[in-house]
């Protein structure tokens, strides 16, 4: 009985969210909650959902304080010059264009937020896409492949929901998997040289002769917090320019020159005093956390208390930063917490034991010890057509109790399970998606169509260098 109500609640779980009957924090806390009571023990609601509280608040905290922490490093200008770099390498050759998209997208996408990653790539990157005339579906591509390698980063999402769902830490997942991600990006960053070359031989390099401005584009100028498309986080804005300078040439190395400019110049949150404080500040936090010299929640709380005190030393200032990003940090922290509910009611009602039991028994003898590469395998379409909350909190513990049956560590699962993410940036479950084709100007379809055998294989790319490499 108890396998069955288990299965059930995880159905109703999913289907409740894909079908956008409920939101997934409320799906998190009532369908367990529900079923908890029909299992008889909802007289023992409170004990689960507190243990589930108290195990998971470091996580949560990560979350928050991460968010914080790059959301005001965009704001100050932290990656400006990164973008003006990449825009300028790029001149007017569609090879470079496409490598400085993927480069582009991955560096942007530190801050852990797909929909920030897509406003400021396709707004930087679009405007040079148009006037040569070359494929959108390559951006939108490449962007997605690339944020969503980048996307298993701890405080990006699927890591902390493998984290939240086992009782892991994250970086006892991320951390050794950092190989195989990077072999992952590699290979994003050589289909991008291989679409490039495509790119140029249909185009060649232009010139400004050759290309003239016709129109003048609109484009979302992203900066703080990632939102949806008509509302930017922070000091974003929507703006309409002309094009600028020609595209055979170099971009102007001027700040106040806004052609091709993928983040407001002039907004009012920029510390360009303390760009070198920032830029080590980040880069000893980055490396304190692979490092492990301290956890990642108390390195983010630090990075982001130090962050905001130094830029922004008066106290309405610092309000602000907060409030621009109080919506991201409340929605996934309040994802987390919730899920303490889910997590604590199918571990504590004993409906995971008896689930993994029935699984186990149904997988052949000769699977079990490859458990973790099953659920790599698995993580690929799995996390295309459901939600990362359903895949993680509702499929993912049920094949770690099988994987731990046949001696597979919860951990070696956690790692496989992140592999199928540059597919899943791509899945029309995923609101950011829609972010970057809208501002594209792209049909959903034609991106899919383009993307999927591409974000696949760089799936398999990471999943195959993490077996090779003895980590998963």
């Amino acid at each position: 009985m108890l396998t069955i109500l288990g299965f059930a609640m995880i159905a109703t779980f999913l289907v409740l969210i894909m079908l956008k009957k409920m939101s997934p924090i409320a799906a998190l806390v009532l369908i367990p909650a529900l079923f908890c009571v029909f299992v008889g023990k909802g007289a023992k609601l409170g004990d689960y959902v507190i243990d589930g509280v108290t195990g998971l608040a470091p996580t949560a905290a990560m979350l928050m304080f991460a968010i914080v922490y790059f959301g005001v490093m965009i704001d100050v200008g932290l990656f400006d010059p990164v973008v003006r770099g990449i825009l300028r390498f790029c001149k007017a050759d569609p090879l470079r264009i496409v490598v400085g998209t993927a480069v582009l997208a991955a560096i942007v996408s530190l801050d852990g937020d797909g929909s920030t990653t897509f406003m400021i790539t396709v707004s930087a990157m679009y405007p040079l896409y148009k006037r040569l005339k070359m494929s959108l579906v390559v951006m939108t591509g490449i962007a997605a492949m690339a944020n969503g390698v980048m996307n298993t980063l701890p405080w990006g999402g699927p890591t902390a929901r493998a984290a939240t769902a086992l009782k892991l830490d994250a970086s006892d997942i991320f951390v050794p998997m950092i190989p195989a991600l990077a072999m992952g990006l590699l290979f994003v960053l050589a289909l991008a040289y291989v679409l490039g070359r495509r790119e140029r031989k249909r185009l060649g390099v232009l010139t400004l002769d050759e290309v003239l401005v016709e129109e003048t584009e609109t484009v979302l100028v992203g900066a703080g917090a990632g939102k949806d498309v008509a509302k930017a986080g922070g000091a974003g804005k929507d703006v309409t320019r002309a094009g600028g300078s020609g595209p055979g040439v170099d971009l102007p190395d001027e700040p106040g020159d806004k052609s091709f400019q993928g983040l407001d110049p002039d907004r009012p949150t920029l510390r360009p005093g303390l760009y070198w404080f920032n830029a080590l500040l980040t880069v000893a936090l980055l490396t304190a956390m692979i490092m492990e010299w301290l956890p990642i929640p108390v390195l983010f709380l630090l990075g982001a208390a130090l962050a905001l005190t130094v830029n922004f030393p008066h106290m309405p200032d610092q309000k602000a930063r907060i409030a621009a990003h109080a919506e991201n940090v409340l929605n996934v922290s309040g994802m987390v917490f919730a899920a303490a509910v889910f997590t604590g009611v199918l571990q504590g009602t004993g409906m995971v034991d008896h689930m993994a039991k029935w699984l186990v028994d149904n997988v052949p003898d000769g699977m079990g010890p490859h458990m973790a590469l099953v659920t790599g395998v698995l993580s690929i379409p799995l996390t295309y057509f459901m939600s990362n909350d359903g895949f993680y909190f509702g499929v993912l513990p049920v094949l770690a109790e099988a994987g731990q049956a046949h001696g597979v560590s919860a951990v070696e699962i956690a790692r496989a399970s992140i592999v199928g993410q540059p597919l899943h940036m791509s899945s029309p479950l995923v609101p950011a998606v829609y972010v970057l084709v809208g501002m594209a100007k792209v049909e959903f379809g034609d991106h899919t169509r383009f993307v999927v055998k591409w974000a696949a294989l760089t799936s398999l790319v990471v999943l195959g260098a993490g077996v090779l490499f003895g980590i998963i």
